[in-house]
């Protein structure tokens, strides 16, 4: 095989990560020295499992005030990041700290942009739109799963018209992450497949996507090496730390590649299903992996089979570990019917990761990704 040359790249680090079980305890020392007046980002379904509330102590006992906004739902909207910035304004706030999924990571996000800059979400979709400097912010996931704490980009759905606005500025990435497997033994075994799926198409969008170069293909790498042989031991094994602990790395190493490279159309064509169907995002990611990796083939063969012998063979162990997790296997499943498929794929294709996506697509080839996960 002949060499290849590497792509250029520009790579810029984003901040510090605390890695460890148990490395929670350490958020407080890590917060101090970022500000004195913290806004606790989270939402209400984390309390039953303690997790907030020890962020907040750990934060208490190192002498920060902690006010605490958990009106966080799935899929943020930028409704929700107003009422967070009108939250946060009240108590004149000088740092962040996300404590949850990606959801809790992308609207703590956005309300940093939004309080520090002003104006809407809509306003800085895209990347460098922020002119103002932003707060210090602290990422501190409890699930393996979207590698928001990794990203500078913060995803903010439209609520009038159901896009997903992605908003990034390097300002807007955590100074500190805490990753703490600990965290994510809690997850119940729905939301540890939605996420581990999500991370595993991170993992393999990135290695393939236009923008891919060699950093971003080492994290992506990496992120696979991590996600795959761990993602049935954490379902057959759920307090299994050492497999927990594998996922959140893998996930984190996943979302470290998309920050320097991008992803593709399945991302694009789970979107469109979450905004008519209230799929959950794993959920469309997972239906529609596989055929974007036979889709791909001609185009990303040689780099799918770095991952899994072939892509055919990577697509039947992607579609694997979706039945392992007990995630539908068909469009149908979910109540899709055919007669929205054309409309979906006008939506999928107007999304901006399709652009990225190793093999060019058409509305029309979008159209037959759909049918064949039908």
């Amino acid at each position: 095989m002949p060499p290849t040359t590497p792509s250029p790249f520009d790579f810029q680090p984003l901040g510090r990560v605390i890695f460890g079980a148990g490395c929670l305890a350490r958020l407080g020392e890590a917060a101090r020295p970022l500000g004195g007046r913290a806004l606790l980002v989270t939402d209400p379904g984390l309390e039953h499992a303690g997790h907030p509330q020890r962020a907040a102590d750990a934060l208490w006992r190192a002498g920060l005030d902690v006010f605490t906004f958990d009106k966080v739902k799935e899929n943020p909207t930028d409704r929700q990041v107003s009422a967070g910035v009108e939250f946060a304004r009240r108590h004149d706030i000088d740092l962040i700290v996300a404590v949850g999924g990606g959801s809790a990571m992308d609207c703590a996000k956005g309300i940093n942009f939004i309080y520090t800059n002003g104006g809407r979400m809509a306003d800085y979709r895209g990347h460098d739109k922020a002119t103002k400097p932003m707060l210090p912010s602290v990422g501190v996931p409890t699930t393996s799963g979207t590698g928001s704490e990794a990203q500078s980009y913060a995803l903010i759905t439209d609520e009038s018209s159901h896009m997903k606005m992605a908003c990034g500025d390097k300002k807007a990435a955590f100074r500190v992450t805490i990753l703490d497997p600990e965290l994510t033994v809690s997850q119940p075994p729905m939301v540890t497949a939605v996420t581990g799926i999500d991370a595993v198409a991170h993992a393999i969008e990135s290695f393939v996507c236009t923008r891919a170069n060699p950093f971003s293909r080492m994290c992506s790498l990496a992120a696979w090496e991590h996600l795959e042989p761990n993602f049935e031991t954490v379902f057959r094994q759920p307090t299994n730390l050492p497999a927990r602990a594998a996922m959140q790395l893998g996930a984190h190493f996943a979302g470290m590649a998309i920050e320097a490279s991008m992803l593709g159309v399945c991302h694009s064509c789970a979107n469109p299903l979450t905004a008519h169907y209230g799929l959950t995002h794993g959920v469309a990611i997972g239906l529609m992996l596989p055929h974007v990796i036979r889709f791909n083939a001609p185009a990303a063969g040689p780099l799918y089979a770095r991952l899994g012998g072939s892509a055919e063979a990577l697509a039947d162990r992607v579609a694997a570990l979706t039945a392992a997790a007990g995630l539908p296997g068909s469009l149908r499943e979910c109540g899709v019917s055919a007669g929205i498929l054309e409309l979906l794929a006008h939506e999928a294709n107007q999304q901006w990761t399709a652009r990225f996506n190793p093999r060019p697509v058409t509305e029309a080839d979008i159209l037959g990704i759909y049918l064949a996960a039908l």
